[in-house]
């Protein structure tokens, strides 16, 4: 490693999903001149570095779910001595889905500065390519294996009124999508995003009962990403007249004018002020 400074930095590499001609400037200085690198998948960062011609000089090691508990403590003992430590998963930001959330807590507990080198997210590019909103959406990341619980927690998100965008593997897609179909409905909006960036990128824009019966037709390969439309809003339901009057009452009761319970009354129900007033003053 080189000549380590007073205090270590951690710095997240946002990498290609796909395409290496997506990777920044920033994310090839760090690969140059990072004393530990931690990757996801070392083949995978090791082709990346061919493919941008970066050389690497610093130390190579792993770090994926299976030894990312004892790795973290190695790494933060890195930071703490004063060493550069880039992270990189096999493609997006660390953290999201992937490694990284355990080093980055550890190294910010430690006192260890951490920053990142910005790149590709599957999760916001099949957002932008679906073609449904965007303005407010959540993330799901990967739905629960098990079917059981993989339905409760869909049954949970049905009336979800954001966008939803998730992460699900080939093998269990068709039961996903057959799945979600029967929790928010066949109709429901969705499209399918499929291989992003890559060679053979799919973005599929259909209701969920066609994207799981292409699914169950289709054996789909690569790394899926699904985006599906919120649930719609529930309609409002007007209350009938003596509940709009005893509500107009309960304000006046606290103190408030008939004319403020009125305009409360009318933005609480979503109705007109005119509307609450002619049925306050029928009576």
């Amino acid at each position: 490693m080189g000549e380590m400074s007073e205090t270590g930095r951690l710095v997240l590499l946002g990498a290609p999903l796909g395409n290496p001609a997506d990777a920044s400037t920033r994310l090839r200085d760090v690969l140059g001149t990072a004393d530990v690198v931690a990757a996801e998948d070392t083949r995978r960062l090791s082709r990346l570095a061919r493919d941008l011609d970066v050389a690497i000089p610093g130390r190579i090691v792993s770090y994926f779910e299976g030894n990312e508990e004892r790795r973290t403590s190695e790494l933060v003992d890195v930071l703490t001595a004063g060493y550069l430590v880039a992270l990189v998963t096999d493609g997006g930001m660390p953290s999201v889905s992937d490694p990284g959330y355990r080093l980055v807590r550890a190294a910010l507990d430690a006192g260890v500065p951490v920053t990142a080198a910005p790149g590709p997210s599957a999760v916001t590019t099949a957002l932008a390519l679906s073609g449904l909103p965007c303005d407010r959406f959540c993330f799901e990341g990967f739905l629960p294996r098990a079917a059981g619980a993989r339905r409760a927690r869909l049954r949970a998100l049905a009336t979800e009124e954001r966008t939803l965008v998730l992460f699900e593997s080939p093998h269990r897609i068709t039961a996903a999508l057959t799945d979600l179909a029967d929790a928010f409905g066949v109709d429901r909006p969705a499209a399918l995003c499929r291989e992003l960036t890559k060679t053979y990128e799919e973005v599929l824009r259909r209701p969920l009962g066609e994207l799981a019966r292409w699914a169950a037709e289709g054996d789909p390969r690569g790394e899926i990403t699904l985006v599906v439309a919120g649930a719609p809003a529930a309609p409002a339901v007007r209350p009938d007249d003596d509940a709009l009057r005893a509500a107009v009452a309960e304000r006046e009761a606290t103190g408030q004018s008939r004319r403020d319970a009125i305009i409360d009354v009318a933005t609480a129900f979503g109705l007109r002020r005119r509307d609450v007033y002619a049925v306050v003053h029928q009576a």
